[in-house]
């Protein structure tokens, strides 16, 4: 079996400090959480997307040049040895389930296919940076956002946007866990009717400390889960060799805890399993509908 996916070096977070300014935007008009309904494969939405529609491509996976799958190659390589001991199991889980290989650029349609069978999620082909509402109407609809251009050589440490290589090999394998796949579905739906500035900051570091930045006990050691941490060489190594303060997860000090955007992470926060991320979304939902999650 071919070695699966991943990235060195200070692998970007997608220009984040623009997403948490601007990424919050509708109104709060809570209904109560519904599972979200089984979708259909990559480039057939099971129903119409409003928002989100101008923004959908397709992957033409044959432009690809043997150049950029060199690259990609280098990526995975590159990261595979941290990961493999110290990736959360149902990350490295994910890995497998969804067929990622390190010698070609993923066909996001074949991804879907497989990922749909086992969550109802699939990865959508995006022409870029998406505003809120676009961003959360696919999450509510399990539809993960996804762009398919990949950095170039001279890029092999840094860029200030998200690539397919951080959307697809930071992020996607974990949608393949039906706890942590349950939990963003009902985060977008929340967030999509969110409008208050301090609710929209504060279910930003729920975001941030678990989808981006989160950890993991794992049989008495800390795993990695979350894509910033899985794809930045930097901040695995900061973990790993204990440069990071590790807490234990707790929504009321996640939720008071300024997201820090231009430095490598002095505090993180780690769960116990999954099932703690998938409570900690249905007590925001509870609060943002009494009005004290912003108290």
């Amino acid at each position: 079996m071919a070695p699966s996916i991943t990235a060195k070096g200070g692998v970007t977070i997608r220009l984040w400090i623009i997403w948490l300014e601007t990424i919050f935007t509708r109104g709060i008009s809570l209904r109560p959480y519904e599972p979200a309904r089984q979708q259909e494969a990559c480039g057939t939405p099971a129903r119409t997307l409003n928002a989100a529609g101008p923004y959908l491509i397709q992957q033409n996976y044959e432009r690809y040049t043997a150049d950029k799958h060199a690259i990609w190659t280098e990526l995975v390589l590159q990261r595979l040895p941290q990961l493999e001991t110290r990736a959360a199991q149902e990350y490295l889980d994910g890995l497998d389930i969804i067929g990622l290989q390190a010698d070609h650029l993923p066909n996001l349609y074949g991804i879907s296919d497989r990922l749909d069978k086992k969550t109802g999620w699939n990865t959508t082909p995006v022409s870029g940076f998406l505003p809120s509402e676009a961003f959360f109407e696919m999450l509510d609809v399990r539809r993960f956002p996804t762009t398919t251009w990949l950095r170039s050589r001279d890029s092999l440490e840094y860029i200030p946007e998200p690539d397919i290589f951080h959307d697809v090999f930071g992020h996607v394998p974990m949608l393949a866990h039906p706890v942590f796949a349950d939990f963003l579905q009902h985060y977008g739906q929340v967030c999509a009717r969110v409008n208050e500035q301090e609710i929209r900051e504060r279910l930003g570091r729920l975001f941030w400390y678990t989808v981006e930045f989160g950890l993991t006990w794992q049989k008495g050691q800390i795993k990695v889960y979350g894509s910033g941490v899985i794809s930045s060489h930097r901040e695995c190594t900061n973990v790993i060799e204990g440069k990071c303060e590790i807490k234990d997860f707790d929504l009321d000090e996640i939720l008071n805890t300024p997201v820090q955007v231009n430095e490598i992470h002095k505090l993180l926060f780690a769960i116990e399993s999954f099932d703690q991320v998938y409570e900690a979304m249905h007590e925001v939902e509870k609060r943002a509908e009494n009005g004290t999650l912003a108290v």
